[in-house]
């Protein structure tokens, strides 16, 4: 009987004891924090052995592999070690794709993942395909496997889950964007950070498909120094294609050898060029795969967006409160600050990871009326913005950062949450951050006189 450690007991690390369980190996569970109630108790009920608040050496030296979380860093003792011993290590998704024989879809980027890989579902479902979505997004593709087998699966895919990726295929892959984030993990160097993006492609073939972005210098940088195998399908919001998809005027327009059709924008009912991006990067792959235009069109229609991702909360004196708060990076709040042509009271800030503003700043300039900084060193943002000449607040309060936006706010304008920084100095998670300023908007709704 082979020998499994598990590393992580979280949702990525429990679906993988759980499948290798069933699979018949002897499986071991290791995890330097304490087990969360849920997962402990799916430990216990299946007779899966763990240890919980450290890593024993002596109980994991002997694997014959290793599944490794994707939150665990290459630099930690643990893994160095395991490293040194030459024990092989993947990650959930490689496990997991070793026992099914599903399509597979993925999709990775800096940004824009959920939406896309949750859209994509969204129309192959709607479709009437047999489809399950898991991956990064907080399902576990290991479990959905084991308990939940479908012909298709739409995966997201960060580059933590991709980094041990070994025989896994996939069938049509999405590359969405590549810029600037968790560079702490590859010594702050972009190389690393894009090699691990690019993995998505490994063990692809002539008959599968790879989906790009067009726009995306670092892609279009590596496309240029490196031939790849899978058909390829660019997107592009700029230039019209050949063979691919791209924005024209007010429709988008596929085209090539698999396609050619064209849906007018103002049917579907989203937000900024970024979205737009994502919806035709879904409809490529739903195109792919033989779901007829009709189909997407009533698909795109019935889709509702995730929350926290550009989410339209509420009207309040005629002014439209957004939240963006997994906006946790720089580029994310570009897109979401030229989304709007009404003036902006942007609410920003919280735990700076180093960011650069540079990007933002000409668009601050254009768009923001005011800032609202929300966070507890807000002195980055704002030395970043304040040559500006705009009104800048501090907070480390979300309700009251709610009624500054509110205060400075005049009909038509729109106040956007959307942080540009993560979100763990002032809350447990984006999530969190998101909800909170759902309710702040909420409270002060119903103080509004009717």
């Amino acid at each position: 009987m082979k020998k499994l450690i598990v590393l992580g007991a979280g949702e990525s690390g429990t679906g993988a004891a759980l499948l290798a369980n069933a699979k018949g190996y002897q499986v071991f569970v290791s995890d330097k924090n304490t087990i969360a109630s849920p997962y402990k108790e799916q430990l216990v009920a299946h007779n899966i052995a763990f240890e919980e608040g450290t890593h024993t050496w002596e109980s994991i030296q002997g694997a014959d592999e290793i599944i490794k979380s994707p939150g665990i860093a290459t630099s930690t003792p643990i893994i160095q070690a395991i490293q040194k011993a030459g024990i092989p290590m993947i990650d959930e998704i490689e496990f997991a794709s070793r026992y099914t024989g599903a399509v597979l879809i993925g999709i990775t980027g800096t940004n824009g993942k959920s939406t896309t890989t949750h859209l994509t579902y969204h129309l192959l479902q709607a479709a009437g395909l047999d489809v399950g979505i898991a991956g990064n997004m907080g399902e576990s593709f290991a479990k959905k496997v084991w308990q939940e087998p479908h012909t298709y699966y739409v995966l997201e895919l960060s580059n933590f889950q991709l980094e041990y990726l070994d025989t896994c295929k996939l069938h049509i892959a999405c590359l969405l964007n590549i810029t600037p984030d968790h560079l702490d993990r590859y010594n702050y160097q972009m190389d690393g950070y894009i090699a691990a993006k690019w993995r998505i492609i490994r063990n692809m073939e002539r008959n599968d498909h790879f989906i790009y972005n067009q726009d995306d210098p670092h892609i279009m940088n590596y496309l240029q120094q490196h031939p790849i195998i899978p058909q390829q399908h660019p997107i592009s919001l700029t230039k019209a294609m050949n063979d691919g998809a791209y924005l024209q005027q007010s429709a988008w327009c596929f085209v090539g050898n698999n396609y050619n059709f064209q849906i007018p924008t103002q049917l579907i009912p989203f937000l900024g060029k970024h979205n737009s991006f994502n919806a035709m990067v879904a409809i490529s792959v739903a195109s792919l795969l033989g779901v007829n235009p009709a189909a997407i069109l009533t698909g795109l229609q019935t889709f509702k967006g995730l929350p926290h991702r550009m989410e339209w909360i509420a009207e309040i004196d005629g002014v439209k409160f957004y939240n963006d708060s997994k906006a946790t990076n720089v580029e994310s709040a570009a897109v979401a600050l030229e989304s709007f042509t009404q003036p902006i009271i942007w609410i920003a800030g919280g735990y700076d990871k180093g960011n650069d503003y540079t990007l933002l700043q000409p668009i601050v300039k254009d768009r923001v009326k005011a800032l609202v900084c929300l966070g507890k060193n807000n002195s980055p943002i704002r030395q970043a913005f304040s040559h500006l000449s705009i009104p800048i607040h501090e907070t480390q309060s979300i309700q009251e950062a709610v009624r500054i936006a509110h205060s400075l706010a005049k009909p038509q304008e729109v106040v956007l949450l959307s942080p540009a920084c993560a979100s763990f100095d002032l809350f447990k998670n984006f999530e969190d951050r998101g909800q909170q300023f759902k309710d702040a908007v909420h409270q002060l709704l119903t103080q509004q006189p009717s």
